[in-house]
């Protein structure tokens, strides 16, 4: 099952790498967008699938390296080389911000995050080096397609294969562990905080990559773009629809959201009802798969292996 899983991951990223020879310049942009989730809701699972530490502030970190991007772009440096000073900028930043936020538990973690990416947002609004609320514009003649959708082509193949090297190592069980009991853990010795932090930074940088990417690609960002709540938001869904805890969940969960987001663009009567569809498919998870897409994936293989078996005997057995 692993092998024929990792065959046809390679597949995918065979075709992906060359759809440009194939495809229009509009399903490549669909594409773009569809690796551009595969890399947030990945990098996100490193911290909130494998450490369970639930992050609502994640726009935060494609904010600093989108922002890192477009500044030092018009100070003349190559926007491709911003991307991993943006990374760096960003990995740090999630240290700051989680050595204090990590001593806190469950969901007041959470509602720190929330309040982490509100004040950042306010604060990039307010001063002028950003642009203020008005946003600011990557410098003329610094875009071309072709080269940035590679690069987040490439970016979400390593992003995904990072995370399968995460949860298959001797840091990847640690985080389990801490996942699954904390205190557990630490009784044993382990330095809960340091592993946190550094799924943190680990996660952190391959967002910022993404919003450096995101920057040369759309080449314009604003706080209320790029350090958007509902940013963030979408990023913690699509690995809870997919599977929390998996490699597999968030590209699954990416491709659902994402397919719903572009779908949502093209019907203006429904271009506002996000949050309530988001919300509606948040409750069918919760209520009736709470392992997400993996999960039933699972009870389906379940029930065929076991003639007569419903999905869910299956799955009690």
């Amino acid at each position: 099952m692993r092998r024929a899983g990792l065959a046809a991951g390679v597949a995918v990223a065979i075709a992906a790498l060359g759809a440009p020879l194939l495809l229009g310049r509009g399903t490549l942009n669909d594409l773009w967008n569809l690796a551009l989730a595969v890399v947030l809701a990945s990098s996100w699972n490193i911290l909130g699938g494998f450490a369970g530490q639930v992050s609502l502030g994640y726009s935060v970190f494609l904010g600093i390296g989108a922002y890192t991007t477009v500044l030092l772009s018009l100070r003349g440096v190559d926007p491709f080389a911003t991307l991993v000073p943006g990374a760096l900028l960003a990995a740090a930043f999630s240290v700051v911000i989680g050595l204090p936020g990590f001593r806190l538990r469950g969901p007041y973690f959470t509602i720190a995050t929330i309040g982490v990416g509100e004040a950042i947002r306010v604060a990039a609004s307010s001063v002028s080096f950003t642009g203020g609320s008005s946003g600011v514009r990557m410098p003329a003649g610094s875009f071309e397609f072709g080269r940035n959708y590679l690069g987040m082509v490439i970016l979400a193949i390593a992003t995904v294969a990072i995370a399968a090297l995460v949860r298959r190592s001797a840091f990847g069980h640690t985080l389990a562990a801490i996942r699954q009991d904390v205190d557990g853990a630490e009784a044993l010795g382990v330095d809960a905080t340091r592993f946190k932090l550094a799924a943190h930074a680990l996660s952190a940088g391959l967002v910022a990559l993404a919003g450096g990417l995101y920057a040369i690609n759309f080449q314009y960002i604003a706080p209320g773009a790029v350090f958007d709540f509902r940013l963030s938001l979408s990023i913690v869904l699509m690995p809870i629809v997919g599977g929390i805890g998996t490699v597999v969940g968030p590209l699954l969960g990416a491709l659902v959201v994402s397919t719903i987001q572009l779908k949502l663009l093209e019907l203006p009567a429904l271009r506002d009802s996000y949050l309530f569809i988001y919300g509606g498919l948040l409750i069918a998870v919760i209520l009736f798969e709470p392992k997400g897409l993996v999960g039933l994936a699972r009870r389906i293989v379940a029930a065929l292996r076991t003639p007569g078996a419903t999905p869910r005997a299956a799955d009690a057995r």
